[in-house]
């Protein structure tokens, strides 16, 4: 699997560690989109680059963090295709991708520990979408976005 990480000043440290596990862990391809330093920096940039490289290749998957996922998940969901889950536990990414299909994963590097991020994305890579009735609520939703 292909993940895209991305990250702003907040969640810098969390996604350099995470880097890390996923390519010795999870022996996946990574793609890192930034930033590359602590320094202040806007979020909804690295969100929009996740989002495009996620759109441009679907069978991907993204993970985005600031510092409480908030404001990385509302700029990723502007669009459509894109299906933003912000998770605090495994069961959440779990269920966002069974039953939502979701596409990225948001973390916040301020409520969670870096152990609790590497659990929810081992959870959300395990996840499968279970299509069916679920299906036509993705739809839906895929239908409200815009484009890039």
């Amino acid at each position: 699997m292909q993940w895209i990480i991305g990250a702003d000043h907040a969640g810098f440290a969390a996604k350099e560690s995470l880097k890390q596990f996923i390519k010795e862990q999870l022996h996946d391809e990574l793609i890192d989109v930034g930033t590359s330093q602590e320094e202040s920096c806007a979020y909804p940039e690295f969100a929009i680059k996740v989002c495009s490289h996620v759109l441009a290749s679907p069978e991907s998957r993204g993970i985005l963090i600031c510092g409480t996922g908030i404001g990385m998940s509302m700029v990723a969901n502007r669009y459509a295709h894109i299906r933003a889950a912000l998770c605090q536990r495994p069961q959440d990414a779990q269920m966002a991708r069974e039953h939502n299909d979701a596409n990225i994963l948001c973390l916040g590097a301020r409520i969670l520990t870096l152990v609790q991020m590497q659990e929810i994305i081992l959870a959300f890579k395990a996840g499968k979408f279970a299509g069916g009735r679920h299906q036509s609520r993705v739809a839906i939703f895929d239908s409200l976005g815009q484009s890039i």
